[in-house]
Formats: structure tokens, sequence, C-alpha cells
């Protein structure tokens, strides 16, 4: 079962950039790090949890959601087993519960990702907090 921990959220001015961490672990040789797809989420009290920023650890392919386009980019190194999100230009919107999770592509990010079911284990979450 994989684990999965968020660490980097906090306080940041609008305009500024701050960098999501994401420490995956409990890989075994039938599922390895080259199968999964992490997917980096946010969720607002009232909404549901929505899919950002996805990347294909098996070939590196990524999916933004238009809001973040442009904005953040989202990274993964298979040495250390950690998938990042770099945040540059936030805005007071982008408060959030931040979390990643990881799925099995099943057909392409596009279609996979902006939907938190198409994903099993997941963190905790770390809050992003942008004010003016």
């Amino acid at each position: 079962q994989l684990q999965l921990v968020e660490s980097g959220g906090g306080l940041v001015q609008a305009g500024g950039s701050m960098r999501l961490s994401c420490a995956v672990s409990g890989f075994n040789s039938e599922l390895p790090w080259n199968s999964w797809v992490i997917g980096w989420f946010r969720q607002t009290p009232g909404k549901e949890r929505e899919g950002i920023a996805c990347i294909n650890n098996g070939d590196s392919s990524k999916y933004y959601e238009n809001s973040v386009k442009g904005r953040f980019t989202i990274s993964s190194d298979g040495a250390r087993n950690m998938v990042y999100l770099q945040m540059n230009s936030v805005k007071p919107e982008d408060t959030a519960i931040y979390s990643c999770a990881a799925g099995i592509l099943t057909s392409t990010l596009q279609f996979m990702c902006p939907v938190a079911r198409y994903f099993g284990p997941k963190g905790r979450g770390t809050q992003v907090t942008v004010f003016p």
C-alpha cells in the first residue's frame, strides 16, 4: 500500500511562490514507481477535491487544470520518490488544502486527472493560504 505525505504549505503573499512536496513510499516490484500517476489536488470548504496537476511517472507526461496552467509546475524525482508542485504567481483563489494522490493510468491524463475518484492512496494534505 502506498503512503503519501505532503509538506511545504503555509502562508504566501499574492504574486509570490511556494513549492509543495509529496513523499511517496510503499512501492513493490509489481507496481514500481513508473507504474503510477501522481496527482496534486486541492479542496476548499463546500467543494469537491479537484485535480489540478498530474504527472505520469512512466513517460513524464503532464496535465494541468486551466486555472493553474502557466503558473504551476509539477515534477517528479524517481530516485527520491518525490513529486513537487511549484506554485508561482499565486492568487488568493489558490487558497485551499492541497493533497497528493496516486493512481494507475486507465485512459488519458486529461480524462483521469480532474477526477479524484480515479486515484487511490492519498496524503492528509497541507494548507496553503494566499493573502492579498
